[in-house]
């Protein structure tokens, strides 16, 4: 897909190439090079790659218009492009960025274990809405958040109480409802297992699963874990050292590698396989 990025695609890129500006004695450092690939509207696309890899990076820089960046260094896209609903990331003004928020949700990379701890989860889960129109009908939320809590498979018992009460798997069923409160047509998930006891993380990845299909919104999850993405992926994408290595369906790129750290990718799944 070189040349243009594709307009009808919730996510499109191309030759997107990202860079860490210099900052003290660090110099520059390319992140991501010449990434092309298309998400379609309905699909959960599995970015996969060890830490280092870049895939963190390109869901800061695709939720970068919307989610406060924080103290951390933010990288930039230095070459190509990257499109969120035909809508170009390259020079986004505000108002732009502000009507893409609509429609695109972000869970954040140990989002369940950053929750605010003086907050109850009625309050943590309503707090997008909130943020957006700080006079929405309290009754109205009462009921949408509610209805989230229910849906990531949690007691209504547990609205009332303050993240330290709680397991890692339930902060993080309350961080995933945040994300999908707003209902977005697009959520970008940074590691959504990470942080979660290992005896539930395929509970997680059930249930993301199947908040996908009943809300039929799109995806790009990033993941070390390929259980994970076997779980919730239609198809993968590969990076190593900020470069796309495979894409397509786990089967298409594991039983046919065409590069080495695939191979090894391959090797290392068929045997937990």
């Amino acid at each position: 897909m070189a040349g243009t990025v594709a307009h009808g695609y919730p996510i499109a890129t191309s030759d997107l190439t990202i860079e860490y500006p210099p900052h003290g004695a660090s110099p520059a450092h390319v992140a991501v090079r010449g990434l092309s690939l298309r998400v379609a509207p309905g699909e959960v696309l599995g970015l996969l790659g060890e830490s280092g890899s870049g895939k963190s990076t390109v869901a800061r820089v695709l939720s970068a218009a919307f989610v406060d960046p924080g103290p951390e260094l933010r990288p930039v896209i230095t070459g190509g492009d990257a499109l969120l609903f035909g809508v170009s990331l390259r020079g986004l003004s505000r108002r732009k960025a502000a009507k893409l928020s609509f429609n695109v949700g972000f869970l954040a990379q140990d989002a369940g274990s950053t929750l605010d701890s003086g907050s109850t989860v009625a309050e943590l889960v309503a707090e997008p809405v909130l943020r957006r129109e700080k006079h929405f009908d309290r009754r109205e939320l009462e009921g949408m958040v509610v209805t989230m809590i229910d849906a990531v498979r949690l007691p209504l018992s547990i609205l009332s109480k303050f993240p330290y009460e709680l397991s890692s798997g339930q902060r993080q069923r309350v961080a995933l409802a945040r994300a999908l409160i707003l209902e977005p047509t697009l959520l970008i998930a940074d590691e959504p297992t990470a942080g979660v006891d290992v005896t539930v993380r395929a509970a997680i990845s059930e249930l993301f699963a199947e908040l996908q299909r009943d809300r039929a919104f799109t995806a790009l999850v990033i993941s070390h874990d390929v259980a994970v993405l076997r779980a919730v992926a239609d198809r993968i994408a590969v990076l190593q050292q900020g470069v796309l290595v495979g894409l397509g369906t786990i089967d298409e790129v594991f039983d046919d590698p065409s590069h080495p750290y695939v191979a090894r990718l391959a090797e290392s799944f068929h045997d937990v396989d």
